[in-house]
C-alpha cells in the first residue's frame, strides 16, 4: 500500500485508514445529530479530520498532551471549518473550565497509557457530560471468561515491554472505573482486527 502524501508537519498512522469506516458506523448510531465532539488523545489527527468530513453537521474539538501531535492534528485538519484548534489536554491533570463536549471520543489511548489515565478520563467524562451523553472508547481489550486473540496477547506483551504500566485492560475494570463516575456501559461492539468499541453514557 502506498503511503498517502502528508500535509507539512503531519504524522501518519496506517491503522487509521483500516479502522475509520468501522468506527464511523458506530459513531453514526451513537453521536448526537448536532453539537461538539471532544476527542481525547487525538494522536496524528487523521481520525478527527476524516470524521469531521464524514459528519459535517458536528463540531469537533481535538486534543492531545503532546505538542508534536497537536502540530500533526492541526496539519491534517487545516481548512476544515468544523474543527477547532487542538487543545493541550492531559487526562491525568485538571482541565480548563471552558472545556466542553456533547460527546467524548477516545481512540487507542487506554492500552497505551498508565491505568491512571483511564481513571482520569472517566473522572473528566463524568464531570463534563450531560445526562445520557456518550463516552466512546475504541481499542483492544480483554474480557474475563473469554479467550484473548493471540495477536492481542502478543501486542499486550510488546506494550508491557515498552512500559510496564501499559497493556490491554479488562472491559470489566473499565466498566467499574466508569461506574464510579456515574457512567454506564450501554454497548459493546466487536470491531475488525480483534478490537472493541465501548459506549458509556452519563446516568
Amino acid at each position: 500500500m502506498i503511503a498517502p502524501e502528508l500535509p507539512p508537519g503531519a504524522r501518519h498512522a496506517p491503522a487509521t485508514a483500516r479502522n475509520r469506516e468501522a468506527i464511523a458506523e458506530v459513531l453514526a448510531a451513537e453521536l448526537p445529530e448536532r453539537g461538539r465532539i471532544l476527542e481525547v488523545a487525538s494522536g496524528t489527527g487523521e481520525h478527527c479530520a476524516w470524521f469531521a468530513r464524514r459528519f459535517p453537521e458536528l463540531r469537533w474539538q481535538p486534543s492531545d498532551p503532546d505538542a508534536d501531535a497537536r502540530g500533526s492534528i492541526a496539519a491534517w485538519c487545516e481548512g476544515i471549518g468544523t474543527v477547532a484548534r487542538p487543545l493541550a489536554l492531559d487526562v491525568a491533570e485538571a482541565w480548563p473550565g471552558d472545556v466542553a463536549g456533547d460527546a467524548i471520543l477516545c481512540i487507542n489511548m487506554v492500552h497505551i497509557s498508565p491505568w491512571e489515565a483511564t481513571l482520569g478520563l472517566m473522572a473528566h467524562a463524568g464531570r463534563l457530560l450531560a445526562a445520557s451523553a456518550p463516552l466512546i472508547l475504541y481499542g483492544p481489550y480483554r474480557q474475563r471468561g473469554e479467550v484473548t486473540a493471540s495477536s492481542n496477547e502478543a501486542f499486550d506483551a510488546s506494550l508491557k515491554a515498552r512500559d510496564a504500566r501499559w497493556g490491554l485492560r479488562f472491559v470489566e475494570d473499565v466498566d467499574a472505573a466508569a461506574a464510579s463516575h456515574e457512567l454506564r456501559r450501554t454497548r459493546l461492539v466487536p470491531m475488525p482486527a480483534n478490537n472493541l468499541t465501548l459506549v458509556y453514557r452519563r446516568q
